[in-house]
C-alpha cells in the first residue's frame, strides 16, 4: 500500500465540489441564454426580411414592366441587399449595393423551392460575413414568375452574440473564482470544530490527558452533536482509563503482597530442608518437629494459593451461577461445620425459618465460613459469636456478631482490602485475604457486605442478599 501520496483535504474537496457544481450550472445557464438570444435575433431578422419582401412584392415590383431595368428601393428597414432572379436562376436586377462582382447566391434547394412556389430562407457566407437571404417567388405584372432575394447582414448580430458570450464567460469565470474563495473560507469556518477535535485528540494521544474537552460554542447542529459525542467519549475514556489505572495499581499491590506472603513460608521450608540435610544428621525428635512445621507451611501455601485463585477469578469477572438457595439448610450445615472446627467456642444460632435467597450455594457457604472463622481468630476464647437472619423489604440479612475487642475506626475503611491486617491481627494466622474474598463473592451474588464495630463493644458483619420472592417480582 502506498503511503507517500499526499491526500486531498476535506476542505479542498468540498470547495472543489461545489465550485464544480456552480461552474456546470453557470455553463448550462450561459448556453441557454446564448442559444435563446441567438435564436430570438435570427427569428427577428427572418421576420424583418419576410415583411420587407411582402411589401415589395405587393407594391413596386408587381407594377413595373419586367423587361425594363429599374432601380430597386433600398429602405433601411426593409433590408440591405435586393436581387431579382428568374426561375432559371438568371439575375435580372440588383440593388445599388450589389454589382457584377457581388451577386447574392442562390442554392439549388432554394431554386427548387421557388419553382414549387415556396419561400426559402438560408444563411450563406459572403465576403467573410454571413448573410441571411430570404428567397420568395412572385409573379410580375406581365405574368412572369420571378424570385425576389432579400438579404440582411448578420455581422451585427454575430458581434452582439460574441459580446454576450464573452460577458457570460468572463462573468461565469469570475463567479466561480469568487465562489471558490468564499467556499474555501466557509468550509474553513465549518470544519474548524472538526479541526479542534483533531487537535484535541492529538493532544490527548501525546499527553495522555483525558481531562481535556472540545470547546464548542456553536449551534447544536451536526458539528455540535459531533463535539458533544466526542466529549462524551472522552468522559467514558477517562473513566475507563482511571479504572484501568486503579486495577493496575491493585494488581501491583496484589503481586507485591502475594510475593511477601509467599516468601515467608518458602523461606521457612528452605531453612527446614537445610536442617534436614545437615551432617551429622539432627536428632529424630528435631526431625519430627521440622517435618510437622513443613506440613504446616505447605498447607499455608496451599490456602494462600487457593485464596489468590478465588480473587483472580473474581477479578476476571466470571459470573457465578445464581439460583434460589434455601437458607436454613445452608446455615445448619455451616453451623455444624464450624462447631467441628471450634468445638469449645460459644455460638448463638438463630436462623429464620422458610427463607430463600437468590445466590450461589457454595459461594454463600464460603462467605459465612470466612466471617465465622474471622470472628474466632480475633476474639478471646471466652467471647461468644452470634449467627442470626432476618427478612426486611424483600432482602435477607445475615449477621455474624461477636462481643470481642472490636475494630479501631482507623482500620474499618480498609477491612476488606486484600492482604490488609490491623496491627492487633498481624501476629495471628492468615494472610489478610479472607474478608476480601468474602466481599468479592458477596458482590458477585448481587449482595452487600458491611461491618459495624466499636472498640470494646464487639464487631458485627452484615451480609445482605435479595430474597427469592423479590427477585421473581422484579422479573415480572
Amino acid at each position: 500500500m502506498c503511503c507517500g501520496r499526499a491526500s486531498m483535504s476535506i476542505r479542498l474537496r468540498l470547495t472543489l465540489l461545489y465550485s464544480l457544481i456552480l461552474a456546470l450550472t453557470l455553463v448550462a445557464f450561459s448556453l441557454i441564454i446564448y442559444v435563446t438570444q441567438a435564436q430570438a435575433s435570427l427569428n427577428s431578422s427572418k421576420k424583418t426580411l419576410a415583411v420587407g419582401a411582402e411589401y415589395l412584392i405587393e407594391g413596386p415590383l408587381t407594377h413595373r414592366p419586367i423587361g425594363k431595368m429599374f432601380k430597386l428601393p433600398t429602405p433601411a428597414k426593409l433590408g440591405t441587399f435586393l436581387q431579382i432572379r428568374t426561375l432559371d436562376g438568371d439575375v435580372l436586377n440588383q440593388s445599388p449595393q450589389l454589382d457584377e462582382s457581388l451577386v447574392l447566391p442562390l442554392s439549388e434547394e432554394a431554386l427548387q423551392a421557388a419553382r414549387r412556389g415556396e419561400t426559402w430562407v438560408e444563411i450563406t457566407p459572403v465576403d467573410s460575413e454571413r448573410l441571411l437571404i430570404h428567397n420568395q417567388p412572385f409573379t410580375a405584372e406581365d405574368g412572369t414568375p420571378l424570385i425576389l432575394q432579400m438579404a440582411g447582414s448578420l455581422a451585427g448580430q454575430d458581434q452582439n452574440l460574441n459580446t454576450l458570450g464573452q460577458i457570460l464567460s468572463i462573468g461565469s469565470l469570475a463567479a466561480v473564482i469568487v465562489a471558490f474563495g468564499g467556499g474555501w473560507l466557509l468550509a474553513g469556518l465549518t470544519l474548524r470544530p472538526i479541526n479542534r477535535l483533531r487537535q484535541t485528540a492529538q493532544t490527548i494521544g501525546t499527553e495522555q490527558d483525558f481531562n481535556r474537552r472540545v470547546d464548542h460554542t456553536g449551534p447544536n447542529d451536526e458539528i455540535g452533536q459531533l463535539a458533544t459525542t466526542f466529549n462524551d467519549m472522552l468522559a467514558q475514556l477517562q473513566a475507563a482509563y482511571m479504572q484501568v489505572e486503579e486495577t493496575l495499581q491493585a494488581q501491583r499491590r496484589l503481586v507485591a503482597d502475594a510475593s511477601h506472603e509467599l516468601r515467608t513460608p518458602l523461606t521457612t521450608l528452605r531453612g527446614n530442608i537445610g536442617l534436614l540435610q545437615r551432617q551429622p544428621p539432627i536428632s529424630g525428635e528435631d526431625r519430627t518437629d521440622i517435618l510437622a512445621d513443613m506440613v504446616d507451611e505447605t498447607e499455608r501455601l496451599m490456602r494462600l494459593v487457593n485464596d489468590l485463585l478465588v480473587l483472580a477469578r473474581a477479578d476476571a469477572g466470571r459470573p457465578l451461577l445464581q439460583e434460589p438457595v434455601a437458607l436454613k439448610p445452608l446455615l445448619d450445615d455451616v453451623y455444624q461445620q464450624i462447631k467441628l472446627l471450634a468445638p469449645h467456642r460459644t455460638i448463638r444460632y438463630q436462623p429464620a425459618a422458610n427463607t430463600t435467597v437468590v445466590g450461589n450455594n457454595d459461594a454463600l457457604k464460603q462467605v459465612l465460613l470466612i466471617l465465622l472463622d474471622n470472628a474466632f481468630k480475633h476474639t478471646p476464647p471466652e467471647a461468644s459469636v452470634t449467627l442470626t437472619t432476618a427478612v426486611n423489604n424483600g432482602h435477607v440479612t445475615i449477621k455474624v456478631a461477636d462481643d470481642g475487642p472490636g475494630i479501631s475506626p482507623a482500620h474499618l475503611p480498609h477491612i476488606f482490602d486484600r492482604f490488609y491486617r490491623g496491627d492487633e491481627a498481624r501476629s495471628g494466622p492468615g494472610a489478610g485475604l479472607g474478608l476480601a474474598i468474602a466481599n468479592e463473592l458477596t458482590q458477585a451474588q448481587q449482595g452487600t457486605l458491611t461491618v459495624q464495630s466499636q472498640p470494646g463493644q464487639g464487631t458485627t458483619f452484615i451480609l445482605t442478599l435479595p430474597s427469592h420472592h423479590s427477585e421473581a417480582e422484579l422479573a415480572m
